[in-house]
């Protein structure tokens, strides 16, 4: 019995000695531990080393550019304000041309009034404008009344706006030839000087040509009785005819 109890009290006393197995662990894990808050605490002080120093680079480099600044900054002010000068220069000429020019214009005005208020016309001959007009009292073929123009150092008349069709048409109320042909190129109608016609004052369903169906080529134009309005006919027919030159 005595020696059963006594093995009872040996297995307790080799049971409760610590493992030395279970130790090794704990102590591996402490140095672990230990080896990672030593490099953080280098990390540390090299991050704080690299904040100083660029701390320190910053404050330098400010002191060194600061300088540059101003001196830039100096040299913009400056031209800023001969910016500003040359434009207010360039405002003033600007407004001494446009009094000059209207000067200039106003002065042409009362030249051309004077002009106009002395220009005479030959006898027989209507003024308009800057330009003496003259009714034929013969009639005949247009190139008739072209040559007749000429001899006058005159041409068959070419009407070039709204006010001169218009006085055109007070000065006579018959048929009369103008300077208006598409003897050249069938269907381009050009004035007698050269120029193209761009306003025109046809008389509806002008021109034809001489209609459907033909029976003559219609290639000169006339200012028709009591309109004014214009037609084509054929240049051999007899008509009356009108001149115009400037001088």
């Amino acid at each position: 019995m005595e020696e059963i109890y006594a093995n009872v009290e040996y297995d307790k006393s080799v049971n409760s000695k610590p493992s030395t197995d279970q130790t090794a662990p704990r102590s591996s894990e402490r140095r672990f531990h230990g080896a990672v808050v030593l490099c953080l605490g280098l990390l540390s002080v090299v991050l704080l080393a690299g904040l100083i120093s660029l701390g320190v680079h910053y404050h330098y480099s400010v002191r060194v550019a600061a300088p540059d600044l101003s001196t830039i900054e100096a040299n913009l002010t400056e031209l800023l304000q001969d910016s500003k000068n040359k434009v207010s220069s360039l405002a003033a000429e600007k407004n001494q041309l446009n009094a000059s020019l209207i000067e200039k214009i106003e002065e042409l005005n009362r030249l051309q009034s004077l002009s106009k208020q002395k220009k005479t016309c030959p006898a027989g001959w209507t003024i308009f404008s800057s330009s003496c007009y003259f009714l034929s009292s013969d009639s005949g073929s247009w190139t008739r009344g072209s040559e007749d123009c000429r001899n006058r150092a005159a041409h068959l008349v070419v009407i070039k706006s709204d006010e001169e069709q218009k006085f055109i048409s007070e000065l006579t109320n018959l048929a009369a030839w103008i300077g208006l042909t598409d003897k050249e190129e069938e269907g381009t109608w050009k004035w007698i000087d050269g120029t193209a016609l761009i306003l025109n004052f046809w008389n509806e369903n002008q021109p034809d040509d001489g209609g459907i169906p033909k029976s003559k080529e219609e290639d000169c134009a006339h200012v028709k009785a009591e309109t004014a309005q214009w037609n084509d006919l054929p240049c051999e027919t007899p008509q009356r005819w009108i001149c115009e030159k400037k001088d």
